[in-house]
């Protein structure tokens, strides 16, 4: 059997192969609601044989959204449809995940079809929020830079979406301290200017994100896995890198966490990143083997054998799959019949299935 089809177990669950559908937000939500979009988009996923689809970027809070139309969590109504969602996914052998997160700066934004400008509260936007009153680009309207019981507030939001999630049926919680968002807007020194105990040194950037895994810990039990996923580097002189992460990494670890989805970068814009296949792979590894915690490799991974050469050299644990799997939702039955030679597909399509 392949590397990418053995299975992989943590403390409480068990993927059945290293498979991860990625978070990838579809920009099809009202008021925070879960439409058929969501079940047809997730489910077919899960269908298509991954061992975890994990639901977009969720926002813990209404002025936590990239834009009006995405997913959220901050009410108990939006439970059914997730809840839906997570039975259908399970009922195909798979796990169901959730990414917590909040926009911050980046947030009241339009749809990136509807041109991805910052909306007004005028033009259905909202006051934005950040570490400090810097804004992502020179043209926004500045964020207002939070203040303490803001984010203990925020803290409590995440905590609060941590709940219904668990109530949703979601087996796998990832926090979202990435791609230039919130808790990845503390973490690097060219977004958080503060002079309070959550700015400035390591430890005080850190902080913020530390309470929140911890109120999410409090949240979950023997049948959940948490994880983070951060931008491993910011790309930029002066801002987060890969050192930083390590040492947050081994933090996390301690607190609970049990894998780090290794991202980089948009935390500023007109930042040169040098993409290619694989590009991000390196920091999922170095995480991985300095840090000692499980990783996931994203970015540009697009076949089944450069999947499996990853996982093969010990280079990430899992991997997390987004473009790849718009383009082809069935791509883990296609792996699996070009490495292993079978696949175990839905009895619904089993007459289809390509035979050696």
């Amino acid at each position: 059997m392949s590397v990418l089809f053995s299975p992989l177990a943590f403390q409480h669950i068990q993927l059945k192969n290293r498979i991860v559908v990625s978070p990838m937000c579809q920009y099809s939500s009202t008021d925070g609601f879960a439409t058929d979009w969501h079940l047809v988009h997730l489910g077919s996923r899960a269908v298509g044989g991954a061992a975890l689809v994990i639901a977009e970027a969720t926002a813990v809070s209404p002025e936590g959204r990239i834009s009006p139309d995405d997913l959220g969590l901050w009410k108990d109504e939006h439970i059914e449809k997730l809840e839906q969602i997570t039975r259908f996914i399970h009922a195909q052998n798979a796990l169901a995940g959730i990414q917590l997160s909040h926009a911050g700066r980046k947030a009241s934004t339009n749809a990136p079809w509807k041109s991805r400008v910052q909306l007004s509260p005028s033009t259905g936007g909202w006051q934005t929020l950040a570490p400090s009153a810097i804004g992502f680009n020179q043209t926004d309207i500045p964020p207002l830079a939070l203040q303490t019981g803001q984010i203990e507030a925020i803290t409590d939001a995440f905590r609060q979406a941590t709940k219904r999630a668990v109530e949703a049926g979601f087996d796998v919680i990832e926090i979202h301290a990435a791609h230039g968002y919130l808790l990845h807007q503390f973490l690097s020194p060219l977004s958080n200017q503060r002079s309070d105990h959550y700015g400035g040194s390591f430890e005080n950037r850190i902080r913020f994100l530390l309470e929140v895994v911890r109120a999410l810990v409090a949240e979950l039990n023997h049948k959940h896995s948490l994880w983070v996923r951060i931008s491993a580097t910011d790309w930029a002189t002066g801002g987060w890198d890969e050192m930083q992460s390590v040492e947050l990494a081994k933090i996390l670890k301690g607190e609970g966490v049990e894998l780090i989805d290794a991202s980089s970068g948009a935390l500023i814009p007109g930042v040169t990143i040098p993409t290619a296949p694989g590009y991000q792979v390196p920091f999922a590894e170095q995480i991985k083997k300095e840090a000692g915690i499980r990783t996931g490799a994203v970015g540009l991974i697009t076949d089944a054998t450069q999947a499996e050469n990853i996982l093969e050299q010990g280079q990430a644990d899992v991997i997390i799959m987004a473009r790849a799997m718009l383009r082809d939702p069935y791509f883990a039955l296609h792996a699996s019949l070009a490495l292993d030679g079978d696949a175990v597909f839905p009895v619904q399509y089993e007459r289809a299935k390509l035979r050696p």
